[in-house]
């Protein structure tokens, strides 16, 4: 039998490691739990841009005090609209605690929506639809980041990458239908870690601080992530921003600080979620049947030339996440020796490689 690659890992071990160090750091154990998860998540389901290769750097934030490891997060009901304010916590924690209090109101209400302010990066916006779907609900959630972007036409970063997602629960037993895509080519957390990795990047993603096309992941840093297509990925860049920070208070454009840069002031996040309660619109079980049709019919179109199947959004995802349950996450020499030198800064035992082996 081949042995496990030394650079891969149980999912299991590396929750517990996340974990571990965010209560280290002083967070509540609950809260913890759910960035971790996050985090985690991310790598099972091949996002690894947005997986626990952010972990050093929100443990670095959350030391240094630059984000609250313990955030005063507030909830203001208007009828079914919840003003948030997240008290500069992480993102994935301020984003869970809006979520839920949302669905309790989408409970009662039949829609809701939770609009933050003061929060951070909250990592993939799929992750917050699978929760939603898990308590049969459907979700539209979006958020802004740093600069990365430029209005269609500039050269310089004004929009963050602002990504907008939808969950729709389906039958028990069968992945959630969940679209979650970035206003731009690709997401910039993708830049970022080719960065950290060595690696180019595809020609076409980004311009350097000059204009020019690039695949340096440096340049593109320096420069601008090129919006999806062209002028109606700007178009939609905007229309987030002006969700989720104009309609919350929060930061808008070059105003968001970046997690990365040093010595910046609270980034100022937003976030929405509006949360839809099936139930309240037709029978769930209704609901369901008229889905799992949808979906039937969708995948018995006729195959273009070359087409092995038709993809529900979602269902890639969701076989790569069983995939690495069984198999491991693998993650690469640089971000490994990154963890290791966070478990031994935060005194937390980094996990050994699937079968034990030593690196």
């Amino acid at each position: 039998m081949t042995p496990e690659a030394p650079h891969t890992y149980r999912h299991d071990d590396l929750l517990s490691f996340a974990e571990q160090v965010f209560t280290r750091l002083g967070m509540p154990e609950e809260d913890a739990r759910v960035a971790a998860d996050s985090l985690v998540r991310a790598d099972l389901e091949d996002a690894g841009s947005h997986g626990i290769s952010r972990l050093g750097i929100y443990a670095k934030r959350l030391g240094e005090g630059r984000i609250a490891v313990r955030p005063a997060i507030t909830i203001e009901p208007h009828g079914s609209i919840l003003h948030i304010d997240g008290d500069n916590g992480l993102g994935q924690v301020v984003s869970m605690h809006a979520l839920r209090a949302a669905m309790e109101l989408a409970g009662e209400t039949g829609i809701a929506g939770a609009f933050v302010r003061g929060s951070n990066h909250f990592g993939t916006a799929a992750y917050y639809c699978q929760h939603a779907c898990d308590n049969g609900m459907a979700l539209i959630a979006m958020t802004n980041s740093p600069p990365g972007i430029p209005p269609w036409g500039g050269r310089k970063a004004f929009f963050g990458t602002n990504p907008l997602a939808f969950g729709f629960p389906t039958k028990s037993g069968q992945p959630p239908v969940i679209v979650d895509m970035s206003s731009s080519v690709a997401a910039r957390g993708k830049i970022i870690l080719a960065d950290k990795q060595g690696e180019s990047i595809p020609a076409g993603w980004a311009i350097d601080e000059n204009g020019a096309p690039t695949t340096d992941p440096a340049a593109a840093l320096r420069g601008a992530v090129l919006p999806l297509g062209g002028a109606k990925g700007y178009a939609l860049a905007l229309a987030i921003e002006a969700m989720v920070s104009l309609l919350t208070q929060a930061a808008f454009g070059p105003h968001v600080r970046n997690l990365y840069k040093e010595n910046e002031d609270a980034a100022n996040v937003g976030h929405c979620f509006l949360v839809l309660n099936i139930a309240r619109w037709l029978d769930y079980e209704e609901y369901t049947e008229r889905m799992e049709q949808f979906l039937a019919e969708i995948r018995a179109v006729p195959l273009a030339e070359g087409a092995e199947s038709i993809l529900i959004p979602g269902e890639r995802r969701e076989r790569i996440y069983n995939e690495r349950m069984e198999r491991g996450i693998s993650l690469s020499s640089e971000v490994i020796e990154e963890l290791r030198e966070l478990s031994v800064r935060c005194d937390v035992h980094f996990p050994q490689p699937k079968g034990g082996e030593s690196l």
